[in-house]
């Protein structure tokens, strides 16, 4: 075989400038660019050195062959004219993989059993010996990729891909490979830092991806170096020698450099459920006297040992993977910001994200941005100076002023304290300099005109909430069409619900006013971020509305009309008390005194607690849901009431066909539509109204009120009521100030005997 050979080093898409310079410093020679791909010439020494040290390449692959191809033919004859007992015994394993297409060829598994049947077929004995196939541990991986015609054979010396470096067992949810981590790593200069002996803090570690991968180049650690089966173990053209030359050599320097003072390198993660496979995946990899994990918040992470020490911030947040998430990741870039600004002054910072319009959202700018791919995903590195003419604050500064800054930060960084004694003689310790004052990030134009808006709001329905002892109402309503958003508030909480763009508004704009209201609405309202919760509200049907989106089961605990009401802010679309009710609420508690209270679709029978606060002799509340009754009952314990509420799990309909009860007061509040699987056929309020209120009046007893609401915008009450019954229309006495900017939010009628 020769001395020298072309290699492939394969790498996830738009790596291969980086994989280029690292190949080259490796000793790949006449090296070039192809996607997702370095090819190049080098000896059996540097394809070991490459397999062992390269930390950003998926596969090396040794060239065994290049030759015209038309058809499945020439593929056959092509492969069967290698000398394949040079390579493998005939008693041994092989897996085939197989790239490209054309020449006859559109399918890859066909293109791969051909590759195969001419490497047994050459390898087959006279007693019939031959090659077996073992995808996951065989003793060659050989691989095929056509190219315009030609055919590129291959041995795949890695084996496993390079990026499985074998310390991560663990992973969190969306985990960045290996290789991709440290690329994003060596684009953002941190091997410089490292041996300038600079920091690493990792704000959102999850499993300690970066951590690991940062440690390992900052100590020296050829990234394969633990990995004990090779695409070449079994190769017959392996130079065992070589490669423990290469070995030993590469694990001297690993005990070199571990040998060195540890760097500082932290990660923080908020999600305890990770802490301690991140520290798991820490110890496989021998790092534990260089990383430490710790549980934080990102608006908490403390990266500077001293006030001297400087470094690199990295992180990775989350994207967004459902509709509406981004604006929900809105506040975890701002935190992110305000972070940097207040305890990285003068660090660099390294941003790699899926949804960059997010990263101009963290008050402060990026000096430079690198495109990569996340597998499909398209993603940004926002690489940073954080230094104060970087930032974007409130305050617009001079070139001169900025400078300023500049030279004081710098100043105050290279500053020698100078020890001071106290009488006894001991060192006085230093009290820990001031924190920055970090500055709220200025908001656009049209931020700061929703935040006017939120302001006024605030200030008129402000005093009619505290004036009545309301706690939980509604300060925002879509006022302005271009910030389509209801705003709530729960006592200090926030609840924002997004109402999804029209298709004729430009996307791109619609999140733009999104993020400029998000921005705003803390500072309007003047809460914490942490605060302020979001949710998208698309049309609904059926039950989606009540839908789980979120798994967090906090409770808040509020109170309305003298009673304590309990409201899930995360988990649902709805919080649990609808507050355009308020007022029919209020009005049940006033007219229940002695009466036998009826709730159908109670949801979580809020009307029923107001019910029994108001003296009623009993209530029935009735829904289809375990969850929300479990709910409800919740709401009756934590008031203290507990006999005569009964809660009747069931199809509403069905229910009251069965029931034979008396009621004085009945409260009806129907989604538009359900089509739950618990209930026989689906329930349509339009066209059910008349059988449903036929029902429900049979079970009113003589000199009974029954109230009926729903907030299906184009209902229309079946006219044929009239005739049986007393219908009196009381919408507006149903509606508070907080929603009378939409007073189509629902109607309501009094229902009574004639």
């Amino acid at each position: 075989m020769s001395d020298r050979y072309e290699i492939f080093l394969t790498c996830p898409k738009g790596l291969e400038g980086l994989l280029i310079e690292e190949a080259v410093g490796l000793g790949l020679e006449q090296a070039r660019e192809h996607t997702s791909a370095v090819r190049g010439m080098a000896d059996m020494e540097t394809a070991y050195r490459l397999c062992l040290w390269s930390r950003l390449a998926n596969r090396v692959l040794l060239v065994l062959k290049r030759f015209p191809m038309k058809d499945a033919e020439d593929l056959y004859h092509g492969v069967l004219d290698v000398d394949w007992q040079d390579h493998m015994l005939a008693d041994g394993t092989l897996a085939v993989e197989f790239s490209g297409h054309g020449s006859g060829i559109d399918n890859t598994h066909f293109g791969a059993l051909k590759v195969k049947d001419a490497i047994v077929d050459k390898l087959r004995t006279p007693t019939g010996e031959r090659p077996s196939v073992d995808k996951l541990n065989p003793d060659l991986r050989i691989h095929l990729r056509l190219d315009r015609g030609e055919a590129i054979l291959s041995l795949d010396l890695s084996g496993h891909s390079l990026h499985q470096r074998g310390y991560r067992l663990q992973q969190g949810a969306a985990p960045l490979k290996e290789n991709l981590a440290a690329a994003i790593l060596i684009r953002s200069g941190w091997p410089r830092i490292a041996a300038e002996g600079g920091a690493l803090a990792d704000p959102m570690c999850g499993v300690g991806t970066f951590l690991v991968e940062a440690a390992m180049i900052a100590a020296d650690i050829a990234p394969n170096l633990k990995r004990e089966q090779w695409g070449f173990t079994a190769w017959l053209g392996h130079v065992p020698a070589l490669w423990r030359k290469l070995h030993d050599e590469a694990l001297a320097r690993a005990q070199a450099g571990l040998a060195k003072p540890p760097l500082w390198i932290r990660g923080y993660e908020a999600d305890p459920r990770l802490i301690q496979p991140g520290r798991n995946n820490v110890e496989r990899a021998g790092l534990s006297e260089w990383i430490k994990i710790y549980q934080g918040e990102v608006g908490t992470f403390e990266p500077r040992p001293d006030q001297n020490q400087k470094g690199l911030v990295i992180c990775n947040p989350p994207y967004g993977e459902r509709l509406g998430d981004e604006a929900s990741l809105l506040y975890l870039y701002q935190n992110l910001g305000e972070r940097l600004r207040q305890a990285c002054l003068n660090w660099e910072a390294a941003v790699f994200t899926g949804a960059p319009d997010l990263g101009k959202r963290m008050g402060i700018r990026s000096h430079k941005q690198y495109s990569f791919w996340n597998g499909a995903l398209p993603c940004k590195l926002l690489l940073i100076k954080v230094l104060p003419d970087q930032f974007v604050t409130g305050e617009r500064r001079t070139a001169e002023q900025r400078q300023v800054e500049r030279e004081q930060a710098q100043a105050a960084a290279d500053e020698v304290p100078v020890r001071q004694y106290n009488k006894n003689g001991n060192p006085i310790k230093p009290a820990p300099a001031p924190a920055p004052v970090v500055e709220q990030a200025r908001l656009s134009e049209g931020g700061q005109m929703f935040a006017n808006r939120l302001q006024k709001n605030l200030k008129q329905l402000g005093k009619w909430a505290k004036r009545e002892g309301i706690e939980c109402y509604r300060v925002y309503d879509a006022d302005m069409p271009e910030y389509s958003l209801a705003i709530d508030l729960y006592q200090d909480w926030v609840h924002v619900q997004e109402y999804a763009a029209p298709k004729s508004v430009d996307p791109e704009k619609a999140q733009a006013r999104l993020f400029d209201a998000l921005a705003a609405i803390p500072q309007a309202l003047n809460v914490d971020k942490s605060r302020v919760v979001i949710k998208r509200r698309e049309r609904q049907s059926g039950t989606k509305q009540y839908e789980r989106q979120s798994a967090q089961g906090q409770f808040t605990e509020v109170r309305e009309g003298g009673i304590k009401l309990l409201v899930n802010l995360t988990d649902y679309l709805d919080t649990g008390l609808f507050l355009d009710h308020r007022p029919m609420r209020m009005r049940i508690q006033q007219e229940a005194a002695g009466k036998r209270f009826l709730n159908l679709f109670c949801y979580t029978a809020t009307a029923s607690v107001h019910a029994a606060k108001g003296g009623a002799r009993s209530t029935t509340s009735v829904d289809l849901s375990k969850t929300y009754l479990d709910w409800a009952r919740r709401n009756f314990s934590l008031n203290g009431f507990s006999d005569k509420n009964r809660l009747e799990q069931g199809d509403v309909m069905a229910w009251l066909d069965s029931c034979r009860d008396e009621f004085d007061l009945i409260f009806i509040d129907p989604p538009t539509f359900s089509n739950s699987k618990r209930m026989e056929g689906v329930f349509d309020v339009q066209r059910d109204q008349v059988q449903l209120l036929d029902l429900a009046m049979a079970r009113l007893a003589p000199g009974g009120v029954l109230y009926f609401s729903n907030n299906f915008r184009k209902f229309q009450l079946d006219e044929n009521l009239a005739a049986r019954y007393q219908i009196e229309e009381i919408t507006a006495k149903t509606i508070d100030p907080d929603f009378a900017r939409n007073g189509k939010i629902h109607r309501a009628w009094k229902v009574t005997a004639r």
